[in-house]
């Protein structure tokens, strides 16, 4: 079983790479962001792979993290998701922002992958919410602010959050943001009263 490949990067082609290891070229499936910050052919790469045996295929799945891959499996759990599906939903969305979607039952972002539609995205929510971890301290912030605030105050944070990113901010920065913006707000809380406090953290 292969754990992890280290070598140059020989080719790129629709949704995969070629890693050259020691003559041997490794054809390994990687998602669209990995494949968006790739280095120039012929420089050094790693990646912690993933293998899955078929009957009539042995393929390998390249993350740039442990957490990236575990994200690949558990995804892999619910009901109607595979692979390809798996890859289109971390490639669009990524670690952070799918855990943030997951924990405020945010499905409309989930949507925005390749291939997910309403019901898939619902399932996601379903029966990833209990067993996803969330890995920032913004949205662990987050998370207990709205733990008790019921769907529009989980709705508010989502719209809030992505208005953040969509002004230029990163996922992270605008989570982050977000989650102060909570213990400020105060009761009655709703989307354009968060990214007001979210814009002002973030010009501190």
């Amino acid at each position: 079983m292969i754990g992890k490949l280290k070598g140059f990067l020989e080719d790129i082609g629709d949704g995969y790479i070629i890693i050259d290891v020691q003559g041997v070229g490794y054809m390994v499936y990687v998602t669209a962001r990995i494949l968006g910050s790739l280095p120039e052919m012929g420089q050094s790469v790693t990646f912690f792979i993933e293998t899955q045996v078929r009957e009539d295929a042995i393929r390998l799945f390249g993350f740039s993290s442990r957490l990236e891959q575990g994200w690949f499996r558990l995804l892999q759990n619910v009901q109607g998701i595979g692979a390809r599906v798996a890859l289109a939903v971390l490639g669009t969305l990524g670690t952070e922002e799918l855990a943030s979607a997951i924990a405020l039952c945010d499905t409309t972002t989930i949507c925005r992958a390749p291939g997910v539609g309403k019901k898939v995205a619902e399932r996601i929510v379903t029966e990833l919410k209990n067993k996803a971890p969330i890995y920032s301290s913004g949205m662990m912030a987050i998370i207990g602010a709205v733990g008790t605030g019921g769907q529009g105050v989980q709705a508010s944070v989502a719209d809030a959050v992505s208005a953040l990113c969509n002004l230029g901010y990163s996922y992270e920065l605008a989570a982050n943001a977000i989650a102060e913006a909570l213990k400020t707000a105060g009761e009655g809380v709703d989307s354009a009263k968060l990214i007001r406090f979210g814009l002002r953290e973030l010009s501190k």
